[in-house]
């Protein structure tokens, strides 16, 4: 039986790799994680609508409320401005510092609990907004460090099944798995009406109309 642990913060890459992930496994789990984001409300309620929408085996929400506290991200400190997308590839100051170690390394926790022999993250490298623990070589250390830090009673395989497509392609995939893209949340600074300038906003929104297809969410008049 293959159980797989889904990473769903609620954004559309997320919820992408979570129909792969429905489609491939006889069973999945989703996990949450609050870290005082400045969303967090808003992804709550995307994961909860989620989870009503897919019926997962299990779900958990944990809290990783120190990420916010050690702050250094615009995503968990207001007094950072979260930038309007300008194309740069620099490190923007959106990324929270080794934020999907310590999620994986929660997913893999839980894992050796309910038996559960797949992790899927939705990291995208190709296309986004460079952030270091999105590549491909992070991924390839951490399966390394499962494998020589776990029981290995089952076997954990860490997925990242979008790392290399572009977000058009993410959102034709989505499409054809079905997702409701409705019930997803990519802005980073607004729970309401997505701003449609910071850099998550931009790519969705260039993404939707590169693949064609609408983008059933909410955003501030004159963004689409």
């Amino acid at each position: 039986m293959n159980r797989a642990i889904v990473l769903l913060s609620g954004g559309m890459d997320s919820l992408v790799t979570a129909g792969m992930a429905r489609r491939n496994n006889d069973s999945v789990c989703f996990l949450h994680v609050n870290y005082g984001q400045r969303t967090e409300s808003r992804e709550l309620t995307s994961f909860h609508n989620l989870c009503n929408y897919y019926q997962p085996e299990q779900s958990l929400i944990i809290n990783m409320d120190w990420l916010g506290q050690i702050g250094g991200s615009a995503l968990t400190d207001t007094s950072i401005a979260v930038r309007v997308y300008d194309g740069k590839k620099d490190i923007p100051k959106t990324y929270v510092p080794f934020r999907n170690a310590n999620l994986i390394s929660a997913a893999v926790s839980w894992a050796e609990v309910i038996s559960a022999n797949h992790i899927y993250i939705g990291a995208v490298e190709e296309d986004s907004s460079g952030y270091p623990d999105c590549r491909e070589i992070f991924y390839r250390h951490m399966r390394r460090t499962i494998q020589t830090g776990t029981q290995g009673k089952i076997p954990i395989e860490l997925e990242t099944p979008i790392i290399h497509l572009d977000k058009y392609q993410i959102v034709k995939l989505g499409v054809e798995l079905q997702v409701p893209f409705e019930f997803s949340w990519s802005c980073y600074q607004n729970n309401e009406i997505a701003c449609g300038t910071c850099d998550s906003c931009y790519l969705r929104l260039r993404a939707f109309e590169k693949a064609g297809v609408f983008d059933p969410i909410r955003y501030a008049p004159g963004m689409r």
